[in-house]
């Protein structure tokens, strides 16, 4: 597949114009991301299960039952810290990383929808690698758009409330 991508940058491209140095790299890792890849996927399928959640909840029940043979000592309570603390640091990086591919499976989409679509500005392609000043251009631009689609389709509907003159 052609396509030149970039892991630090959310959408995973590479703006218009960089350098294909890094290349190489993405090669020798390219396997190790892969299987990354099916990995999380794999495993945010089954964490966000029913299954999962009834199993965590069978865990929490367990461990508030032990409280009482435990005396509800420090080690009671450092066993659910630490699991929970440890799970949860994971999950992080799983969730982060199935986002991430949703959002640039969602990028290729727009920016196939917006280069077949006749009249479409393909500059728009490249939004995600835009500055901030960029973005906030585009988006006073968009906000000058609706306003004026909102006033032409007021007065619109004011010429239609408007009794019509008799010619006579």
């Amino acid at each position: 597949m052609g396509l030149n991508m970039n892991p630090a940058v959310p959408s995973g491209r590479v703006p218009a114009g960089a350098s294909d140095s890094h290349q190489s790299e993405q090669s020798n890792s390219h396997e190790f991301r892969e299987k990354f890849r099916r990995f999380s996927g794999a495993t945010a399928a089954v964490l966000g299960s029913p299954w999962a959640f009834c199993f965590a909840v069978v865990a929490i029940i367990i461990w508030v039952a032990l409280g009482p043979v435990y005396h509800y000592s420090d080690t009671w309570q450092l066993v659910i810290n630490t699991g929970t603390t440890i799970v949860t640091f994971l999950m992080v990086f799983v969730i982060q990383n199935t986002q991430n591919r949703d959002a640039r499976a969602i990028h290729l989409k727009l920016d196939e929808l917006l280069r077949g679509v006749k009249g479409a500005r393909t500059k728009l392609v490249d939004l995600e690698n835009c500055t901030e000043e960029e973005l906030q251009h585009y988006e006073n631009e968009f906000h000058q758009i609706r306003k004026r689609r909102a006033d032409r389709d007021r007065a619109r509907d004011i010429a239609q409330r408007e009794p019509v003159a008799s010619g006579k």
